[in-house]
């Protein structure tokens, strides 16, 4: 006679809750998946928002820290898993341009740590790097590590999209709707919506910066919000830049931004895109996420990104600019929070800006918490 399949509930419809789904309906247990579709409209949402309503996000394997490297590693080699079982594809193999200062320490650690673990990287300096990669606005006195193998970036749109739809083929249930409340009990949990109430033997939360309000408890972790700064090509500089890889550039804080390629977005435009924010705003309540999500991001803070992407894309020609708020989440153990709260209840989320490409190792480990399983990778 056949097990009863555990009866689980997974809130929060972002990249960690959207693979934990994909890897839970695949061990056979019931599965639903809680969490409201992205808002048309941020200026009026009065409900949840998430920052995975994009289409780009560098995806790497070098990382300094153990376990991200892991993660990145992991979850990367199921990309092409997840997307045949979904038919949706979300990532670019353009590889990931590391770039900073001859004499920067942290450019000289990406050599290292490429060589420590086997990742091939080709290393450029000065004029060899103007070579390869032209469309650069200087280059004296830098230095890089081109990381052409398992990189280059991924939508994270696209991924949620891709793991929601592998996880209903799978056997769960989606329930389009904002967690309102969840509660324990001896037999179970119940977790609220506006329609009503589901009920599961046992949740795992992954509602990124929302967990905390959610749960009503604070886990150290501090909500940040950033601004993104996105530029519109022409046609004539989306194929002058059509070799351009992601890219990580190493400076002091505020001076060293990420960079997307140029990628076609839902508009029907190309749009460059970047982000690296010389100042932390906290949002410390449910009020000031939403009232930093309706503002549209920082303006000053574009403006310091739109001139650091002139000083460093040759004579960049674009025709509009967008800027764009998003929030992620930071503790001081540099670690996720990732585990059991109670038999019933498990947690997954704290990301540092690392989660996207790294989510469905992240998810997997969520849905083995709420399990019962602990991973000892996870100990600070």
């Amino acid at each position: 006679m056949k097990n009863k399949a555990i009866k689980l509930a997974v809130v929060g419809r972002g990249l960690i809750g959207s693979a934990a789904a994909r890897h839970l309906s695949k061990m056979g247990c019931e599965v639903t998946l809680i969490g409201p579709s992205e808002p048309s409209d941020y200026a009026h949402h009065d409900g949840v928002f998430g920052s995975h309503y994009d289409e780009g996000r560098i995806t790497r394997r070098l990382e300094p820290h153990p376990f991200w490297m892991q993660m990145n590693r992991a979850s990367i080699s199921r990309y092409g898993e997840i997307a045949a079982e979904s038919g949706i594809d979300f990532y670019r193999a353009v590889g990931v341009l590391h770039i900073g200062a001859s004499d920067s320490p942290e450019v000289a650690l990406i050599g290292e740590i490429a060589e420590a673990a086997g990742i091939p990287c080709e290393a450029f300096e000065d004029a060899s790097l103007a070579k390869r990669f032209p469309f650069l606005r200087s280059t004296k006195g830098m230095r890089g590590f081109f990381e052409s193998v398992d990189a280059g970036y991924i939508s994270p749109r696209r991924l949620v999209q891709a793991q929601t739809v592998a996880a209903q083929r799978a056997g769960a249930r989606i329930i389009d709707e904002p967690a309102l409340g969840i509660s324990e009990c001896g037999s179970g949990v119940t977790i609220k919506t506006r329609s009503g109430s589901i009920e599961a033997e046992r949740v795992l939360v992954a509602a990124g910066g929302h967990t905390a309000s959610l749960l009503g408890r604070s886990f150290g972790f501090k909500v940040l919000g950033r601004t993104v700064a996105m530029f519109r090509l022409g046609e004539a500089e989306v194929r002058r830049l059509s070799g351009m890889p992601s890219m990580r550039c190493f400076g002091p804080k505020g001076m060293d931004p990420y960079i997307l390629p140029p990628i076609a977005y839902p508009d029907g435009h190309t749009w460059l895109k970047l982000g690296g924010d010389p100042v932390d705003v906290e949002l410390d309540s449910e009020v000031d996420i939403k009232d930093w999500f309706r503002s549209g991001g920082s303006t000053r803070v574009a403006d310091g990104l739109q001139a650091q992407i002139l000083d460093r894309i040759h004579e960049l020609q674009f025709e509009e600019r967008r800027v764009v708020p998003c929030m992620t989440t930071f503790g001081d153990s540099g670690l996720p929070q990732i585990g059991p709260l109670s038999d019933r209840v498990a947690v997954a989320f704290g990301c540092y800006g690392k989660s996207a490409k790294c989510s469905d190792e992240m998810g997997r480990l969520g849905g083995m918490a709420v399990l019962g399983e602990t991973r000892a990778e996870l100990a600070p």
